[in-house]
Formats: structure tokens, sequence, C-alpha cells
């Protein structure tokens, strides 16, 4: 357990008499990029929310980071990164204003900002855009500074709920070129994707289906154990028995 990035053993959420997730247990490794999907209502979004510190589990036990997700949560929030799919960033602030405003936030030395901001912006291509209003960008490249933002302080493990949703498939892999280096770096990446194409890129896949992970493994493994030729078939296979239909 001590290097693992992520742990759960029988984490559970119930709402009620409605149990969202049910008894789920798994691990990460570090610069793992795992693919964590479902389809609505499979209860992904509340399990995120629980690994993140947002929300406390019902029963089981989780660890991010090396923090306790129900003792430790604020050292949880402090160690994460997160990007969603509304991107996180401040429309009106210029590029530069969102890089400094965030590493402030994750309590970074103001030298420490200023120089990885230049080096961040350079490795980006973003130079020329360094005073340009966020809103201003287009999709792709908001895209790109969000999950730099998420991971300007460099930490253990970042997570993207849907990052790459409306942008074009050229964008998308640009944007997944981003992910193998953060993952290069030694950051682990938990990611949720409707993009079943997007699966073959991790390390590994889960599955969830009504609350309860239904398979796994890595891609190559999952497609061979459900025979099936692509993830998308194996996804469908699985979504089949899902009676939910929200999150």
């Amino acid at each position: 357990m001590e290097n693992k990035v992520i742990y759960t053993e029988n984490l559970t959420k119930k709402f009620g008499d409605f149990t969202a997730v049910d008894n789920i247990s798994f691990s990460v490794e570090q610069s793992e990029i795992f693919g964590f999907l479902g389809a609505n209502g499979a209860g992904k979004t509340t399990a995120m929310r629980m690994l993140c510190g947002l929300s406390r589990p019902t029963s089981g036990k989780g660890s991010v980071a090396g923090f306790d997700i129900y003792k430790e949560s604020e050292k949880v929030k402090r160690n994460i990164g997160y990007m969603s799919q509304k991107f996180s960033l401040y429309e009106d602030l210029k590029v530069w204003e969102n890089l400094r405003l965030f590493g402030g936030i994750y309590g970074m030395k103001k030298q420490e900002i200023v120089s990885k901001t230049d080096r961040m912006l350079a490795e980006l291509g973003f130079e020329a855009e360094r005073n340009t209003l966020v809103k201003s960008l287009p999709l792709g490249w908001k895209q790109k500074l969000s999950f730099s933002v998420s991971i300007f302080h460099n930490p253990k493990v970042v997570f993207l709920d849907e990052p790459t949703g409306g942008v074009d498939p050229v964008t998308r892999r640009q944007f997944w070129e981003l992910i193998y280096q953060a993952a290069e770096k030694g950051i682990t990446v938990f990611v949720t994707t409707h993009y079943m194409d997007e699966a073959e890129y991790c390390d590994r896949v889960s599955i969830m289906v009504d609350g309860k992970i239904e398979a796994l493994d890595t891609p190559a493994n999952l497609k061979q154990q459900f025979h099936a030729s692509s993830m998308d078939d194996v996804f469908q296979q699985l979504a089949r028995k899902a009676t939910r239909k929200a999150d």
C-alpha cells in the first residue's frame, strides 16, 4: 500500500437507500495512466469526488498521494491536480495570471511561480499569448493551458474528468502528448473519458457498471478477455448490463 499513489479497499458511498459506489477496490501506481470508465450512472463521478477529498465515503478505506481520504482530505487536495471538462480557468484573467493564481493557491513561492511560468509557456509555445485573456483563446489552447495549470504545482496525481470533451481529434491527440509527458515526469494520471479510443492510450483501465468495478486490466488484456476488437466493444458488452441511467 505504501507505494500506491491511489489505494481503495471496499470503498462505498450511499445516499439514503441508494448505493452510488458499491465496495470498489483498486490501486494505482506512480506514473501510471489509469482510465476510469463507466456509462452515465455508473458511479465514477461519485468515486472521483471521494478520491479528491470532496465527498466523505460511507465505508471502506482509501488513500491518495499517501493521505487518508477520511482523516486527511485537506492534505489530499493540496497534493493533487484536477481538471474537468469545464476547464477550471479564470476567463477574465490573462494566461500568465492564471498560472500565478493557481501557483499561489497551492502555496508555491513567488520566485518559483515566476520561473515556472516562463518555462511552461515556452514548453507550450504560448509565449506570444502570455498577456492574452483566457476567454480569447481557442478551445484547444484553453484545454492545454488548463491541464498545465492542474499540474503546475507538480502534484503526485492529477485527476482529469472528461478533459477532451468537445474538441477535435487532432487536438485530443496533442492533449494526450501532454498526459504522456506528465507521466514521464512521475505524475500519476487518473482520467475519465467517453472516447473509447482514448482508453487504448491508458496503461490500465477499469470499467464501472451500476456502482461496481466489473473489469480492470490493460486494454490488450481486456480485449482478449472479452474477445473484442476494440475497447469500445469491451465497453458496450459491459454497459449492456447496466440498469441505471444517470449519475
